[in-house]
């Protein structure tokens, strides 16, 4: 989710509450939100940012194809579904060679954008091999397959993720945005996802859209190591966060670090930059050589 990139839909567009569809410039279809007005996976559409983002960066089929106990997905604002689908499809794709179960945990305030996508079959193709499972997911907040389960916590995310969850391999933190949705771009929040992420082994990743500075500040001073992610559409970069090192790609470093340092946006997301916090930021692990 990012900011608009969609063309307001006419009066006649599909809609459920606060949200609608829209056909974005290239001709994909996805949900805006009626009040704020941002529009999910704007870029180049849910399929490809998902595809992109959530699936191919963090090579999750190479992992599912690696022996061991379930690979554990932490879906925060799961939508229209189309990043939790994507990652079970890749699941379902792989056929025999997945050597270990897949489980989703999404996070969610409201359904109404997965049940207008789940309407518009022709706009959202994606999504049909999984609607029963959808369906099933909003009846009963779960369903299951051979080696897949997919949960829905439903309800506000910042109770939800004070509560136990099995250990985090993988987040996609799709919120909207820091402007629209702050409360869950804070350092607390972060702080409380870190929390939740796998310690041993390769650790976690957690995967977002944002490559804003406040953003990266944010995550770095909630526990994570920081990298620059791959691009979308009109995004140059997105942000890839971990809690090893070595697991980054392209982790921040001194050119970061000085233009962070010049930057007019130095603060961390839902709070100022105190010496306490700045002294925080300059003493992360994240820049210690060797």
């Amino acid at each position: 989710m990012a900011l608009p990139n969609g063309e307001p839909g006419p009066d006649t567009s599909p809609r459920d509450g606060d949200f609608e569809l829209v056909t974005l410039r290239n001709g994909a279809r996805a949900v805006r939100h009626l009040g704020h007005g941002e529009v999910m996976h704007p870029s180049v559409g849910p399929w490809q940012e998902a595809l992109r983002l959530y699936v191919e960066q963090p090579r999750l089929a190479e992992r599912l194809r690696q022996p061991g106990p379930p690979l554990v997905l932490l879906d925060v604002g799961l939508g229209a579904a189309t990043n939790a689908v994507a990652a079970l499809s890749c699941a379902r794709e792989l056929g025999a060679e997945r050597r270990r179960p897949l489980e989703v945990v999404s996070l969610e305030v409201e359904l109404a954008p997965l049940r207008l996508a789940l309407a518009d079959a022709s706009g959202f193709p994606f999504l049909q091999p999984f609607r029963e499972a959808a369906e099933a997911l909003m009846r009963d907040g779960v369903w299951e397959a051979e080696g897949l389960r997919w949960r829905l916590r439903l309800g506000n995310a910042l109770a939800h993720l004070k509560e136990p969850l099995p250990p985090v391999d993988f987040v996609y933190f799709d919120p909207f945005s820091p402007a629209s949705n702050p409360e869950m771009w804070t350092e607390g929040v972060l702080s409380q996802v870190r929390a939740h992420c796998r310690q041993e082994g390769e650790g976690a990743l957690l995967m977002t859209y944002s490559a804003a500075t406040p953003t990266r500040v944010t995550l770095l001073l909630a526990g994570f190591y920081v990298g620059a992610g791959v691009s979308t559409g009109t995004k140059g970069e997105t942000t890839v966060a971990a809690t090893r090192l070595e697991a980054l790609q392209a982790p921040l470093g001194a050119r970061w670090l000085e233009r962070w340092r010049r930057s007019s946006s130095r603060a961390p997301h839902g709070a100022e930059l105190t010496p306490e916090v700045e002294a925080r930021l300059l003493a992360h692990p994240q820049w210690r050589p060797g």
